[in-house]
């Protein structure tokens, strides 16, 4: 079957001349058989009136299908070097000597305490194998002296920066573990690290023999028709002349709405060919176009990884794709590791050679110094041309107005020069009280830890979390206040009853 529904046939003769190069007159016997759609039971017991038995064995097998996607049960690769510890030991062992290397004058009781609460739930939500392998990979780039970096929530995570996976200390900026790992979410960790751009396919060859071809394999990526693209591939199937389709597809707007202008609609009423193209154009928008490799989301697993999911050969030399992208590896809870390029890590490196090499000073992304005045002075000036993060138009244009002095205060530029807080009015508000031209309110002075970094104005998805663990954690406290309330009232009424039975009973007695 290719096609659901009988009137989608055209759809289908213009799919097989976009894959075959040709327009449709030239299509010849390379046209599908028309009837190649699925039928309901009725329309296959015409078909085949003088056997019945078949259509009726072909439900009975159906029937008998039961599969069901919780059978592909998937494994995270073992990563012990010692057999006789578990993985959740093996993780706490190479935890534990990391906190001692990145605290050589002593872990401080506040780094134990988040230590061991992050430690407590990986071991709750079995995800110890997974930050093995990603430390697996990281410990092998650092024995090459290729510069790598974890980027995104896991800079959350304390034991991703005593494993030397990122280079920023979580207890030092106060981050919150729980927008990495959540056992509310139950969603897989993720964590991105980015390599030197240059030297990157080392570290992805290194884990193709390292786990095996049959146990490695890089994600898809769908690539799905949009209106222009559409338009233009429908186009040329049906032969129109090229100056056409691309008057056509340039003024269709939207990534995948598809709406025209009243010129098109105008154009093309007088022409059959015009609004069929048109027509099959909306109706191929949103349906895959090919697969493409995902940046670098590589599928490890345990058992055969073609066991469970189609594999085939990348279009690159020596690299192997999976047929999944990675919206289905999330829903089926298959473990991702991403290993992706950055050319400004190639940069870094190069600097810090150079560093090392003329001036004898040897430092990593953690030993370099997070408020040096005069390279703030230099971003004030928006003098950050080629600097990453904060080099577009439009972080530049604001550098001079928020004039940044601390390491936080670039975290707050970053955050909130995006769409979401610009469109949800928080920057203006930010810059006024930073400036003091507005005082700084909270909604509730509770709110005043969790808002008081940002004056008062929301800019991280922590602070909403930490916002909705304290009101549930106030709700369970006035729950639980209530609860004593009503355990002493009811005490106070058996004590009541107690003491007019004993007082009966005396009245009796007299």
């Amino acid at each position: 079957m290719l096609y659901h529904a009988p009137d989608r046939r055209m759809l289908q003769d213009v799919v097989t001349c976009i894959r075959h190069g040709v327009t449709i007159d030239e299509l010849g016997d390379r046209r599908e058989h028309g009837d190649r759609y699925m039928k309901p039971p009725e329309g296959m017991r015409r078909l085949f009136p003088r056997n019945p038995e078949a259509v009726a064995r072909t439900i009975e097998i159906a029937a008998r299908c039961r599969f069901d996607l919780g059978e592909l049960s998937y494994q995270y690769p073992e990563e012990r070097d010692d057999p006789t510890l578990t993985p959740q030991e093996t993780l706490e062992k190479l935890v534990w000597e990391g906190a001692e290397t990145r605290y050589p004058e002593g872990v401080p009781e506040s780094v134990r305490a988040s230590l061991r609460h992050e430690l407590g739930l990986i071991e709750k939500l079995r995800y110890a194998p997974y930050f093995l392998t990603v430390n697996s990979i990281v410990r092998f780039a650092r024995s090459r002296d290729i510069l790598c970096q974890g980027r995104g929530s896991a800079a959350n995570s304390a034991v991703c920066y005593v494993l030397g996976v990122t280079s920023i200390d979580p207890d030092r900026n106060d981050l919150l573990f729980e927008r990495f790992v959540s056992e509310e979410r139950r969603e897989p960790p993720d964590i991105d690290v980015d390599f030197e751009h240059e030297r990157r396919e080392i570290v992805m060859q290194w884990v193709f023999d390292t786990y095996g071809r049959d146990r490695a394999a890089l994600c898809s990526t769908v690539i799905r028709y949009r209106a222009k693209g559409a338009m233009r591939d429908v186009g040329k199937a049906l032969g129109l002349p090229q100056d056409i389709v691309e008057t056509l597809s340039s003024r269709i707007w939207g990534r995948s709405e598809g709406a025209e202008d009243e010129h098109v609609a105008a154009f093309a009423l007088g022409d059959r060919r015009l609004r069929l193209a048109l027509d099959l154009a909306r109706q191929l928008m949103g349906t895959p176009r090919h697969l493409s490799q995902h940046p670098g989301g590589f599928v490890l697993t345990q058992d055969r990884l073609d066991e469970l999911v189609p594999i085939e050969p990348a279009a690159m030399d020596a690299r192997q794709v999976i047929e999944w992208d990675k919206d289905d590896i999330d829903a089926l809870k298959f473990m991702k590791v991403d290993v992706l390029a950055l050319g400004m890590l190639s940069c870094m490196k190069r600097g810090l050679d150079m560093l090392a090499d003329h001036k004898g000073i040897h430092l990593d992304l953690a030993a370099i110094s997070a408020e040096d005045p005069r390279t703030y002075a230099m971003i004030r000036r928006a003098d950050t041309l080629g600097t990453f993060q904060i080099e577009s138009r439009a972080q530049m244009s604001m550098l001079p107005r928020l004039k940044p002095r601390t390491f936080y205060d670039l975290v707050v530029q970053v955050a909130i020069v995006r769409p979401g807080p610009i469109q949800g009015d928080m920057v203006h508000p930010y810059l006024r009280r930073r400036e003091g031209l507005e005082p700084v309110v909270f909604p509730k002075p509770e709110l005043e830890k969790v808002l008081g970094k940002t004056l008062g104005v929301p800019a991280f998805q922590e602070q909403a979390m930490r916002g909705d663990r304290m009101r549930r954690l106030h709700a369970r406290r006035r729950r639980h206040a209530a609860q004593i309330h009503g355990h002493i009232q009811i005490h106070r009424r058996r004590l009541w009853i107690q003491a007019e039975a004993d007082r009966r009973n005396g009245r009796a007695r007299l």
